[in-house]
């Protein structure tokens, strides 16, 4: 079907969380250089909505942690949301849904737009290969093109019978391929001979309930090994109070410089950081930075999760590289004493084990280049190519 030149589509989004709103407001990036007049409506958030997008509902209203107990206390306004959602887009159809990232909700939204007619496109391909490898029946009847940000997502999707397109991970392009330290440095206030060590507890309040306190108790731990050690926590503005609580209690907060936002510029200051396993992690490995990946969460949740977990690695830069090449502490592992060591064992390395070190920077240099695409415009020619 040829579309007059004027023809800009109508676009109907959905994102979830922080993350998915990033990814979307690239994409809008890519859609409006491709068709000027295209904004959007549906769910999204602060990045989306700056580029004129009408967020019907926003992007928190989605957000939710664990995989049982959490997500059934939020379960009934959520899916209040979607077949509200579902009855406003059916009743004005859009050209083209996309559903970014949120596949609980936008892959159920998706199937039943997709059944009346809408094209549908997913962004972001669920992680299949990691866990719940059921959910690729889903994906086959609910999109008719995955954006994928891993290079080997297209080939696995298509033995199923789904096309696919690799885009690119966004981030590769946001952080530079040399990360400017220094600088980093000098932005927090920070000296050039520090040793900095970065503690990121995760960006949900549920994350922050249940890993803060090992973490803060292992920085007290490095602390009195390493008195001179500067401890960094960029937090997100609505948990910071419940950080400072959680550091007061461990009786570190005098010891950390907590910082709003800025998790970049913390992750580029650093010698090593403590992180929760999560996207921030790929940020890590794209600042070429020594970590130790952590994680806790519910009890049952863990077990549900750990019964579909389809391979050893948890933090997407050991998944990516298929190699333990960082340590990942989990659930009862995440032990305050177990941190701290991991941690030193890195800060150590310059000096004890230069080798670790270089090959560390190696892997994650080379998985740099293999995520680093024009991701808005590949997913704008990809969505052209559907709509026409």
């Amino acid at each position: 079907m040829q579309h007059p030149p004027q023809y800009s589509p109508k676009v109907a989004m959905v994102a979830g969380e922080t993350s998915g709103d990033l990814l979307a407001g690239l994409l809008l990036d890519g859609l409006q250089a491709q068709w000027p007049g295209v904004a959007g409506h549906g769910i999204g958030g602060a990045q989306m909505q700056a580029r004129g997008f009408d967020a019907w509902w926003p992007s928190e209203r989605l957000a939710v942690h664990g995989y049982s107990i959490e997500l059934v206390r939020r379960l009934l306004g959520i899916l209040k949301i979607r077949k509200d959602l579902r009855a406003r887009l059916l009743a004005d159809k859009p050209d083209v849904f996309i559903g970014v990232d949120a596949p609980d909700f936008n892959l159920g939204l998706e199937r039943g737009l997709r059944a009346a007619g809408v094209k549908t496109v997913h962004f972001v391909c669920p992680s299949i290969w990691a866990w719940r490898a059921n959910r690729v029946e889903k994906i086959r009847a609910s999109a008719d093109h995955v954006l994928c940000i891993f290079p080997f997502e297209p080939e696995l999707l298509a033995r199923h019978g789904i096309a696919a397109t690799y885009v690119g991970h966004p981030l590769a392009s946001v952080i530079p391929m040399q990360p400017d330290q220094q600088a980093a440095r000098a932005q927090l206030g920070l000296a050039k001979d520090d040793e900095v060590l970065a503690i990121l507890p995760g960006s949900r309040s549920a994350e922050v309930a249940y890993i803060a306190k090992p973490f803060f108790q292992a920085a007290a731990l490095i602390r009195k090994a390493r008195p001179a050690i500067k401890l960094v926590v960029p937090a997100v503005p609505a948990l910071r109070a419940r950080i400072e609580q959680i550091a007061r209690e461990c009786g570190v907060l005098e010891q950390l410089t907590l910082v709003t936002g800025q998790s970049h510029a913390v992750l580029a200051a650093c010698d090593c950081t403590l992180i929760a396993s999560g996207t921030a992690t790929l940020e890590a490995a794209l600042f070429k930075r020594p970590m130790v990946i952590a994680y806790h969460m519910h009890p049952i949740s863990w077990r549900l999760m750990r019964r579909k977990q389809l391979q050893p690695w948890v933090g997407l830069p050991n998944i990516l590289c298929r190699d333990f090449v960082v340590p990942e502490l989990l659930q009862d592992a995440a032990t305050p004493q177990a941190l701290a060591d991991a941690v030193q064992q890195w800060l150590d390395a310059p000096a004890r084990d230069p080798a670790r070190m270089a090959s560390l920077e190696r892997r994650f240099t080379a998985l740099h280049e293999s995520l680093r695409r024009d991701t808005p415009r590949l997913a704008a020619d990809a969505i052209q190519k559907i709509l026409a």
